[in-house]
């Protein structure tokens, strides 16, 4: 069983990656933030280094997703590949920061590459303002993120209305971080396991 968690930058997809592990049968799978050769670059200067980070990320989650589909264990993946494409890439080209060849270039690999994927049997996207992601980032701190301007953050949230919008490929729960702080609030946790633990029954 494999249940994505997607959403903006500062939603919470590792928080609740890390809850729902401790309280369901499912191992957790992150993003490769940490070691990341290019994200600190990439914040610096957008332009220069966003084709390659968005190809070091389609590499990264193309193998982190082979290992889902080939293993046996039920899994908990903290951000997805398509992401990287539809919400990602197509923002940076939107945005002037990642040239139509490059982006091109970008988009023809990632066709290969999903050709060759299924998706998870559960999409969970953490919905969430701006202000409540700005609070988010702020409060854990990190350094490469304090430069993250409000209409990147903006024009993200407006890619994944429109992604979430006309996702058709499986099963999908809209969590809204506005109203529910499963972090802080064990009701909300309460809540929002509930709700999977309704989808993840409608998949058997």
């Amino acid at each position: 069983m494999h249940i994505a968690i997607v959403g903006n930058i500062g939603a919470g997809k590792t928080t609740l990656t890390e809850l729902l592990c401790k309280h369901i049968d499912f191992e957790p799978q992150y993003e490769a933030v940490d070691n990341n050769p290019y994200l600190e670059d990439f914040y610096s200067d957008m332009k220069r280094w966003s084709f390659n980070l968005q190809i070091y990320f389609l590499n990264t989650r193309f193998k982190q997703i082979m290992e889902i589909q080939n293993g046996t264990k039920n899994i908990i993946q903290d951000r997805t590949i398509y992401e990287d494409a539809y919400i990602f890439a197509e923002n940076l080209h939107d945005m002037g920061l990642m040239t139509t060849r490059d982006y091109e270039n970008y988009r023809s690999i990632f066709e290969n590459i999903t050709s060759f994927i299924k998706p998870p049997g559960l999409l969970i996207y953490l919905k969430a303002s701006v202000p409540t992601l700005v609070n988010n980032i702020q409060r854990r701190g990190r350094e490469y993120e304090a430069g993250i301007r409000l209409d990147y953050l903006s024009k993200l949230n407006e890619k994944y209305k429109n992604w979430i919008d006309h996702y058709s490929v499986g099963k999908l729960l809209i969590v809204d971080k506005d109203k529910l702080d499963f972090a802080n609030n064990p009701e909300d946790l309460g809540t929002v396991i509930q709700s999977i633990e309704t989808e993840i029954h409608g998949l058997f």
